[in-house]
């Protein structure tokens, strides 16, 4: 019996078959679903959200291996077992080699189906979204029930186990330390250090001596020996947030720790190995700066050797509701206050609204409501005022300009009692440009007569 339950997704047109199968993998301990061919097998997918597919290869329209090409398209990392009763070897190859996880004929054998449903559920344990309380496991923290996010977990589960340089990239706010700190826990290094830098927080004379540290005396204030960040995160994980705002002479000596895994501290002679792996991430198109010239090409492609993207919030709203009622918890938790929720007409405010803060902007709006709030659920007129306020853009020049230029003239126009003349010659303009202005910004000087 597999130790955390997990879901099946059976598919087959022979009724009989999947009675079998379904009161075997249900003994076995697996939530298990059933569809009669591959297109109603593709509306239950993002529905139940399952760790495997089990599909007959011959079936009235869309058969096995065109419901896996489908299935692949759309999730790389889900694991299909296809079952015929026409099987060859040669068919078994060129399924195998397609990406099927594994192939089986009928009669089908009670243990070999139960071994491969194992190996195939273990691979795809971070398809299942973490638990909404974030239970103690790899991803804690990472709170989703959307299936991009489930792809992304699936992804970084499986390159967690080896030492390649990852990249992580998304919009400011989308959790990208998050992500890092779960490929941490999933990874080998996980009872070693894990040490984050922020590179744009870091003032760039300083950056190369807190990284790779420096000898007494090296400089003015180093009054001691400092051992750096890079040698903290040795045999652990080194985790460099904001890498595109690195300039280009540390990018240079980066570039030498990952080639050669030595270090020299600023001031020093002698070089000292390391053994760090190294995380990366940007809000920045760093493909666009190697084009620009402001990000080395050689350094990008070896930070760049797994690639991950975060989507943004508006890209995973569904994940909107389990967040925001997650910050809520904690807010009034925070806030010492007894609030149970959002108002319905809240809720579909927040679903509704863009985030191009993503997850932090979130919370801050819910924060903020939880601080205003004097009853137990947030009303849709207070979640109205959180949002206006926090979704007010910043003007564009041309609205700023037209803003002060009204400001200006009005205030003009107060200080003379509405004496145009005078006002023009206060703001260097002749009278008839001025009284242009006026016009313009739909201002009326008799107004301001007294």
């Amino acid at each position: 019996m597999t130790p955390t339950k997990r879901t099946i997704l059976l598919v087959d047109d022979d009724s009989d078959l999947l009675s079998l199968l379904t009161i075997r993998l249900s003994g076995a301990g697996y939530a298990v679903h059933q569809a009669s061919g591959g297109d109603e097998a593709l509306g239950l997918l993002p529905v139940i959200r399952p760790d495997l597919v089990i599909t007959d290869l011959r079936m009235e329209g869309m058969d096995g291996l065109k419901l896996f090409e489908n299935i692949r398209a759309g999730n790389a990392f889900l694991p299909v077992i296809i079952i015929t009763a026409h099987g060859s070897i040669p068919d078994a190859v060129a399924a195998t080699q397609r990406g099927v996880f594994s192939f089986l004929t009928k009669p089908i054998d009670g243990k070999t189906l139960l071994r491969e449903v194992e190996r195939a559920v273990n691979l795809s344990g971070a398809n299942q979204a973490p638990a909404p309380e974030g239970k103690d496991d790899w991803s804690r923290g990472i709170i989703s029930q959307s299936r991009v996010m489930a792809d992304i977990l699936a992804e970084a589960r499986l390159v967690a186990e080896g030492r390649a340089n990852i990249l992580i990239s998304g919009e400011s706010g989308t959790g990208k330390e998050l992500l890092a700190r779960a490929i941490h826990r999933a990874s080998p290094r996980r009872a070693a250090p894990f040490v984050a830098v922020n590179c744009g927080a870091i003032p760039e004379t300083l950056l190369e001596s807190e990284l790779f540290g420096h000898v007494k005396g090296s400089f003015t204030g180093a009054v001691r020996d400092h051992n750096g960040l890079i040698r903290a995160a040795d045999s652990g994980t080194l985790f460099l947030d904001e890498i595109g705002d690195t300039p280009l002479a540390f990018q240079v000596k980066l570039l030498r720790v990952i080639q050669e895994r030595l270090i020299r501290p600023v001031g020093s002679a002698e070089s000292i190995p390391v053994d760090i792996r190294l995380l990366s991430a940007t809000h920045r198109p760093l493909a666009s700066m190697v084009s620009a010239g402001s990000f080395r090409e050689d350094l990008y492609y070896r930070l760049n050797v797994v690639s991950l993207h975060l989507p943004s919030l508006a890209e995973r709203a569904e994940d909107i509701p389990l967040l925001a009622n997650h910050f809520l918890r904690e807010s009034a938790k925070d806030a010492n206050k007894d609030i149970h929720g959002f108002a319905p007409e809240a809720m579909e405010m927040l679903i509704g609204e863009p985030w191009p803060g993503n997850i932090r902007q979130l919370y801050n709006v819910v924060e903020h409501s939880v601080a205003l709030a004097t009853g137990p659920i947030i009303s849709a007129p207070l979640m109205a005022q959180t949002v206006k306020k926090t979704f007010t853009p910043y003007p564009s020049f041309a609205e700023a300009r037209l803003r002060f230029e009204q400001d200006y003239l009005i205030s003009l126009l107060k200080m003379t009692e509405g004496n145009v003349s005078q006002a023009a010659r206060i703001a260097d303009r002749n009278r008839t440009d001025f009284y242009a202005l006026l016009q313009r910004n739909f201002i009326v000087p008799s107004l301001f007569k007294k």
